[in-house]
């Protein structure tokens, strides 16, 4: 088989899984009439899909998830377990979290939905016969919502401002200069700029407006300057 299918002599074999024969009838008439690619095989379930990809050893596995018996995603890690060549591409109705997910950490190389224009169907197999990832623009969507949600899971919460931070802060939201600050608090000048550095480190921002405008939205005073 030939990953690149540039050459008709050496098309990218596929393997095409679905439980429903229309559609499998209707995706090998698509891919047998381009001469980039040839359909080598055809599975009906998971169980037979692994059977027919270590058997046949196609480029690229088209591979349906629902299915009964062993489903998509279970065939899938089957496939990884043993070692299987075969790059595999889900191409399915369903979009949903649970299964995007489920199948990219099960081994896929890309997932596309059924409704994708043929020509795109025909780009994604010839990717994912390279190891290229391939994805719908909804699930990407998705796997990057997935993303930004881990990373605010794991950012630490913000450490909070201890009383005289606080009223370093309020008198800068006031307009008060670092001089008439110390003054009015009775503390030294370097006192309260080694204050402003700790707010600037404890809101992660760097400069007074920015540290008086993230204050203002985390509800740390009033907008009269004072605190709550």
């Amino acid at each position: 088989m030939n990953p690149e299918g540039a050459n008709h002599a050496n098309p990218i074999g596929l393997l095409i899984v679905d439980d429903h024969p229309v559609v499998r009838d209707g995706l090998r008439g698509m891919f047998s009439g381009d001469t980039r690619f040839e359909v080598v095989g055809e599975a009906a379930d998971g169980a037979e899909a692994v059977r027919q990809a270590l058997a046949l050893r196609p480029d690229v596995v088209l591979m349906d998830l629902r299915m009964p018996g062993v489903d998509g995603v279970s065939a899938i890690g089957q496939l990884a377990e043993r070692g299987s060549a075969a790059r595999v591409l889900v191409l399915t109705t369903y979009d949903t979290d649970s299964d995007v997910v489920a199948a990219i950490e099960a081994g896929a190389t890309g997932y596309l939905l059924k409704d994708a224009p043929r020509e795109e169907l025909f780009r994604a197999v010839v990717a994912a016969a390279r190891g290229e990832a391939v994805l719908a623009p909804t699930v990407a969507s998705r796997l990057m919502g997935q993303v930004r949600e881990v990373r605010q899971v794991r950012q630490p919460a913000p450490e909070p401002l201890s009383q005289r931070e606080l009223e370093v802060l309020g008198l800068i939201a006031k307009g008060s200069t670092n001089r008439e600050a110390a003054a009015k608090l009775f503390i030294s000048e370097a006192t309260v700029k080694t204050h402003v550095l700790h707010i600037y480190a404890k809101l992660g921002v760097n400069d007074r407006a920015a540290a008086v405008a993230t204050a203002f939205d985390r509800g740390l005073f009033t907008p009269g300057g004072g605190t709550p």
